[in-house]
């Protein structure tokens, strides 16, 4: 196993650092800044992160004894070795990223879904706690249910019946005034226009009966 010991991560040379999605400071030690570089391990994070094809967030990497102590470590730890990581899920399914993790040759793995990461090692073989819930999964938005074509729905009818017979009514009164004040031969016809103008007056409340109801309807349906 190929490892170099650096009191600090800065010192790393930085021809000396070959993994291209990782740092030296995101694998060095939390509490101290040292770093050992555990050569495997880190050729096996990046080989994780390829696979992966999406960032690795490393909540711990190596730890420096002092530092493991203050955390309440395992005095065997493999991050005392720099060959364990702790890697965040929130941007990863668990699944997925168990499965790539041991196909790539990592062993060793700890579970903590309260705290939201998975530890990997590489090995032993072993593992413990609970694995993260299975996520659900998506399922494809149901179709919404087919509308009334605009000119077909019964709101439009109901509406534009109303507007119409308006229209109607308001029309009969100016035509009963013009020919009150204009043509006084055809004054006779003046009272049919009233009647017809109740006419258009009722076939518009009509249509507002049945543009309220259509409302109503579809609301019931689910359909506005």
């Amino acid at each position: 196993m190929t490892t170099t010991f650096h009191r600090h991560w800065r010192d790393v040379p930085k021809n000396a650092w070959r993994w291209p999605n990782f740092s030296p400071a995101e694998i060095a030690c939390r509490g101290t800044g040292k770093l050992l570089i555990n050569e495997p391990a880190l050729d096996k994070l990046q080989a994780l992160r390829d696979r992966l094809g999406k960032p690795l967030i490393v909540r711990s990497a190596y730890r420096s004894s002092e530092h493991n102590r203050a955390v309440g470590g395992a005095t065997r730890s493999k991050h005392l070795d720099g060959a364990a990581f702790d890697i965040a899920m929130a941007n990863h399914d668990p699944v997925a990223f168990e499965a790539a993790a041991r196909a790539v040759g990592f062993l060793g793995f700890g579970f903590y879904p309260r705290s939201g990461f998975i530890h990997v090692d590489l090995g032993p073989a072993r593992q413990w706690g609970e694995r993260f819930p299975v996520r659900p999964t998506p399922f494809a938005a149901e179709t919404p249910p087919a509308r009334e074509v605009l000119a077909q729905s019964r709101t439009m009818k109901g509406g534009g019946a109303a507007g119409v017979a308006t229209l109607g009514a308001a029309g009969v009164e100016v035509a009963r005034d013009v020919l009150a004040e204009t043509q006084t031969a055809i004054l006779p016809l003046v009272s049919y226009l009233e009647t017809l103008r109740w006419v258009f007056i009722a076939v518009a409340l009509v249509g507002i009966v049945v543009t309220i109801y259509a409302r109503l309807d579809d609301w019931k349906r689910g359909r506005r």
